[in-house]
């Protein structure tokens, strides 16, 4: 974390910036008392709808579904 007075900040703001985008917090004061954060904006998330990854799902193995070898022990027996 980094803090810089509002003087400093003006003066390096591009920098400040670039910092920021790598990951750092960057903290604004002044007389030494923080006032504010810089972070880095994010992108608004989008609704999720249903069928949007229709035809992304290029190839799947033909064993999928089989138990991998060890593990029989591990899946409970359906009872019909």
């Amino acid at each position: 974390m980094s803090q810089y007075n509002i003087a400093e900040a003006k003066a390096q703001l591009s920098e400040l910036t670039r910092r920021v985008l790598a990951g750092e917090e960057v903290i604004i004061a002044r007389a030494n008392t923080p006032l504010v954060r810089l972070i880095p904006v994010q992108a608004p998330r989008r609704a999720r709808r249903p069928g949007s990854g229709k035809g992304q799902l290029l190839w799947m193995a033909s064993d999928f579904d089989a138990i991998p070898d060890g593990f029989e022990d591990y899946i409970p027996s359906i009872a019909c």
